[in-house]
Order: structure tokens, then sequence, then C-alpha cells
């Protein structure tokens, strides 16, 4: 099994387990989800927060991270828990939607997602964010004429450049193979990424396989949505991630009551 050291996985275990667990995947902080782990196990989820890049025998960055990596996490959860879920932000988000068309989950929660899957260079050599088998993953190749026109940069409009441009069928996420309850978060002032245009791709295809996606957005809410109670989240590259305190915060109050009745299993999708 691909199992996360020991080192890169902080285990919050609930004082009345309820019986569900989780898995937690930060973004490109590369950072460990401690507290919002803490904040699950409050409410009786098993939760495992791990670091999936950066750590003791991981990939330095999010180039060809291997997808057993999750789903062999999972399979550690499901020994001690009857119902599973997962939880990612941005590339864990991304990381989220593959790991659920792999093994099977109860609930899935995309916060800022994506539909596709996208690379990232090391050592001069561009290739997919996953590998399976050793294999990496098909992309979504970046324009080349791309050019940051702010400070701090918004990438929202390379990717969205590289999506009109290079769309590549076989660098879709399979979302159709989803079949527990998935919940997406996305704010519709991300200057990261089109989450919500991802979130409603998703969500077309999901509904033309006969499949139901529940979707929270917010009009002012950028990338980022914390949770009530969390701190705030520090880290990762120099960017634009849009949004304003108050409405991040706005969506992260809703995705939290949204997300915790998913995990626990008390109510479905409307």
């Amino acid at each position: 099994m691909a199992r996360v050291d020991e080192g890169d996985r902080h285990v919050a275990i609930p004082a009345h387990p309820t019986g569900s667990g989780i898995l937690i995947l930060a973004g490109s902080s590369g950072r460990i989800e401690a507290d919002r782990a803490e904040l699950f196990a409050r409410h009786g989820i098993r939760a495992h927060a791990i670091r999936w890049f950066g750590g003791r025998g991981q990939r330095p960055i999010p180039h060809e991270v291997p997808l057993e990596l999750f789903v062999d996490e999972v399979a550690l959860l499901r020994e001690s828990c009857e119902r599973v879920a997962i939880l990612g932000t941005s590339f864990g988000a991304e990381a989220a939607l593959l790991t659920a068309t792999r093994t099977p989950l109860d609930a899935v929660i995309a916060v800022a997602p994506t539909s596709v899957v996208w690379p990232g260079i090391l050592d001069g050599s561009w290739s997919s964010h996953w590998t399976e088998g050793g294999a990496p993953l098909p992309w979504v190749p970046f324009v080349d004429d791309w050019a940051a026109t702010t400070d701090p940069p918004e990438f929202l409009g390379l990717y969205t450049a590289s999506l009109d441009r290079h769309r590549v069928e076989a660098a879709e996420i399979p979302v159709e193979r989803i079949l527990g309850d998935l919940l997406l978060v996305a704010g519709e002032d991300d200057r990261v990424w089109p989450s919500a245009r991802f979130a409603d791709e998703i969500a077309t295809r999901r509904a033309a396989a006969g499949l139901k996606t529940d979707v929270l957005r917010h009009p002012l809410a950028g990338h980022r949505a914390p949770f009530p109670g969390e701190p705030v989240a520090r880290g990762g590259q120099r960017m634009a991630r849009g949004g304003s305190p108050e409405a991040d915060a706005e969506l992260g109050a809703l995705a939290w009551d949204a997300a915790l009745a998913r995990v626990l299993g008390t109510t479905r999708p409307n």
C-alpha cells in the first residue's frame, strides 16, 4: 500500500464516534489541515488530514502524485469507519474527485473544484498532477502565450484560456463514476480558476448520466471557503484568490452545514 508517513498525517479521533470518517486534502499550500480535522472530530467523525506532496517519500510538488496514495488512505479509514467521505480544496478537490472515481466513497465534498486534470512542472518538464499505476493521467496543457496582468497574479485567465483552446476530452474527470453523495462548493468571484464553471460542468455531465449533484455557490466569494471557527488559511503560492473575508465566510458556513450532514449521512441532497 502507498501509505502516508505517520509524520505527514494528523488523525483526529472523536470522543463519541458516529462511525463516520473523512479524508481531508489541502490544495497547493501543501499543509496538513489539522484544524479542519479536529472540527470534524468534535462532531463524532474520525478525520485523517494528510500531506500529499512535499512530505517524506512524496513528490516535492503537485506533479505526478500517485492516486494510490489517496485510495490507500481511504482503505485505512475503512478499517475503523462504516461510512467514509473525502473532502478536498482546489488541487485537493481535483484529487478527491479522482479518488472517488477509483474507490467507493459515501460522500465527496469538493471545494473550488475542477472538472479536468491539470499539469504541473518539475525540473522543466510538464506532466500531469497525477499518476495511476505509474502512468501520468491525461491533462489539459496550458496556453504558452499567457502572462499575468495583475499583482498579485490572477490565474483565472490562464485556466480559462487553456480550457477553451486545448480542451482534452481524455483529461475530463469521469465524475459519472462517483456514486456517493457529491457536494460542490464554488465562489463565483474565484480568481484562481473558474470553479463555478467547473462545478456546472460536473453537474451537467452527471445529470446526463442520471446522477444528482448538489452545488453551493456564492456570487461574491472567492477561491477559499473557511468553515466556521477555522483560522484564516495561510501559505501556498502568492496569488489573487478573489472574494472577501465576509463572502468567503458566508460560503464556508453554508458549506460546513451541508458537508457535515453528508459525512454523517443524516440528510440526502435536495
